[in-house]
């Protein structure tokens, strides 16, 4: 089924410079989850758990190197330019790995239930932008490639939280799902921002800097051309001589 956002996927996808970017922040986000998926394996005291936080901490350094490999290889074909004001990260999340959670105060249950979520989010988009790069087969296969691990992601982290809490992994689900949405609205609201302040900036630009600079033109005629005499008692007459003091 096409995505209701298709037309902005391919749009975003369709810039050379904003593929490379993108891909390179997909790069330092699985790198990150990779780094709190050893730990969660750290603090697990389930040995099942741990060793599939590994596996799949393996799987996320793959990614990343894969994600970097191809954009650095797309950035090396683009000629260099200055960076650009706008982002457009809010349009093409991709994976939010564990969204900068404390796994050390995160239960077992809690982190696989945000850990499926997140997986799931992460198949659904990286589905919806390999229909939308049609005419990059190699940045498309890369998608392939990854998107098949977070099908496995995503089924793994199902089984083992209905293992480790049948009868309470509804309400994790839930409660993650509202973790997961507060994130959302933070982005959100953060581009928003962004953007307001672009727009008020360059209001006051042109709205209030005008007439500071029409005074700053008037007072410039006003002033006299040539030499300006300077009164005697400024002139050291009458008073000490201005080599002697210090003002």
């Amino acid at each position: 089924m096409q995505s209701p956002l298709s037309s902005v996927h391919r749009w975003v996808w369709r810039n050379a410079r904003r593929r490379a970017k993108n891909l390179l922040r997909f790069a330092e986000v699985e790198a990150d989850g990779g780094r709190d998926l050893v730990r969660a394996a750290e603090q697990t005291q389930d040995p099942l758990l741990r060793r599939l936080f590994l596996l799949h901490a393996l799987d996320e350094q793959r990614h990343a190197d894969l994600f970097r490999k191809r954009g650095l290889a797309l950035m090396s074909t683009l000629p260099a330019a200055p960076e650009a004001a706008s982002r457009t990260d809010w349009l093409t999340p991709g994976e939010r790995g564990l969204d900068d959670l404390r796994v050390e105060q995160e239960r077992d249950g809690a982190l696989l239930a945000f850990l499926h979520l997140s997986e799931k989010a992460a198949a659904r988009d990286f589905t919806h932008y390999i229909a939308a790069l049609e005419g990059d087969p190699p940045t498309r296969e890369v998608f392939e490639k990854v998107v098949h691990d977070e099908a496995f992601h995503m089924n793994y982290t199902r089984a083992q939280l209905l293992r480790v809490a049948p009868k309470d992994h509804g309400r994790l689900l839930w409660m993650a799902r509202l973790r997961r949405l507060w994130s959302l609205y933070l982005r959100f609201a953060g581009a928003l921002a962004a953007v307001i302040g672009a727009v008020v900036l360059t209001l006051q630009y042109f709205i209030l800097l005008p007439p500071f600079a029409l005074l700053a033109r008037r007072a410039w005629a006003r002033e006299p051309e040539g030499w300006t005499p300077i009164a005697p008692e400024r002139n050291g007459q009458g008073g000490p001589s201005p080599l002697k003091r210090q003002y």
